[in-house]
């Protein structure tokens, strides 16, 4: 079977990631690397053993024909790279979230269609073992009927969270409950709602954003419901990243390296039920001794099937929109106090709407690495 040619389109950290599941899996050659700065590509270049570097994604795309292109950049580089790529006739891999405001999501997937072509948004979570030991868990009845989902986030700032980590988060619940109709959201800053002048630029890109600590409520097809919460943490904690999961038969518990099932609907302390593992489910192909993450490595070969089968990727450009929609929905909700039904039928930012509703400009410029961004933010709030 045809072997895939990939390119990579940043060479930072994301970029790594996903050059070293192309570089591990046998049905893609990774055949180019692209950055602005020399040493990244060099480096990653000689990891990897890749000759091919350049500056310049156009050039790199003419003289190697890839089949795929990777674009693991900030998320404010997305759309004009993507519809560029897609432009030039090469299906892409791009880093979540897809865009910064659904309008742009809207044309990326509009040019993609045009030209036949594949979105996969990088949700490698979804992909990865653990979670595909979830779903068949679901699939195949082990807990009953899924009534409840309940996600959690990692500790950031919550508006930036929801769109850094809560974008994968929802992206789960999605491959579990399908697509969400309608929901609600709360968002508090320094322990009151949010206003429109508490509409910032988040850190690393990302767009618009607003809210401390985010609870939104989300339903589902069937009378399914969920919960996500992103509440800021004194500290970032990667161990409350994590997705439960209701039946009417029991629960299954998921954070990314393990999944684990309670054979009961309802559990206290004091009873005899204990967790179970679930062993996760990897690609035949996949060898844990190699560079690559298990979770880039299973979007890969998703990707590979995918292309094989003339299908689209589970992580799709329209499930990476349908994210944007809830987000964008959580923000419009929190900001406004009322229920949001999706999709919307506004494709612009409703953060932005809603400063212009109150005369209000764009807001001031904030530093980019998280780090300063939060200090930055603390002081507007006095705290500094």
């Amino acid at each position: 079977m045809k072997n895939y040619r990939v390119a990579i389109l940043g060479c930072r950290g994301r970029g790594t990631a996903a050059a070293r599941a192309y570089h591990q899996h046998p049905r893609t050659d990774l055949v180019a690397l692209c950055d602005l700065l020399k040493e990244r590509r060099d480096t990653l270049g000689e990891e990897l053993g890749v000759a091919a570097r350049y500056d310049d994604f156009r050039q790199m795309i003419a003289e190697e024909s890839p089949d795929i292109v990777a674009i693991p950049t900030g998320t404010e580089f997305h759309y004009e790279l993507a519809m560029a790529v897609l432009q030039l006739g090469v299906h892409i891999d791009i880093e979540k979230p897809l865009c910064q405001t659904l309008d742009e999501a809207d044309r990326v997937l509009a040019r993609a269609a045009d030209g036949d072509l594949q979105i996969a948004v990088h949700h490698q979570g979804r992909c990865g073992g653990s979670m595909r030991a979830v779903q068949q868990a679901l699939a195949s009845g082990r807990i009953g009927t899924l009534r409840y989902l309940h996600g959690s986030g990692k500790g950031y700032y919550a508006g930036y969270g929801l769109m850094n980590i809560g974008t994968h988060m929802l992206n789960n619940m999605l491959g579990l409950a399908g697509p969400c109709r309608s929901l609600s959201a709360t968002a508090l800053v320094d322990g009151r709602s949010i206003t429109s002048q508490d509409v910032i630029p988040a850190a690393n890109g990302m767009g618009w954003i607003a809210g401390e600590n985010i609870t939104a409520q989300l339903a589902f097809d069937g009378g399914v419901t969920g919960t996500l919460l992103q509440h800021r943490f004194p500290k970032v904690d990667s161990t409350a990243y994590a997705l439960e999961v209701y039946g009417t038969e029991g629960r299954l518990f998921w954070r990314s390296g393990g999944a684990w099932l309670l054979p009961v609907p309802h559990d206290e302390p004091s009873t005899d039920a204990s967790w179970e593992d679930l062993e996760p489910i990897w690609p035949a192909s996949f060898s844990p001794d190699g560079a690559a993450a298990e979770a880039d490595y299973a979007f890969v070969d998703e990707y590979v099937q995918a292309l094989d089968e003339g299908r689209s990727h589970c992580c799709s450009g329209q499930e990476g929109r349908h994210v944007m929609e809830i987000m964008m929905a959580i923000f419009e909700s929190a900001a406004h106090g009322r229920r949001v039904e999706l999709p919307q039928t506004d494709r612009q930012h409703p953060l932005i709407s809603w400063r212009e509703h109150h005369a209000l400009g764009e807001p001031d410029p904030m530093p980019r690495p998280y780090a300063e961004w939060l200090s930055a933010e603390d002081q507007r709030l006095g705290r500094g």
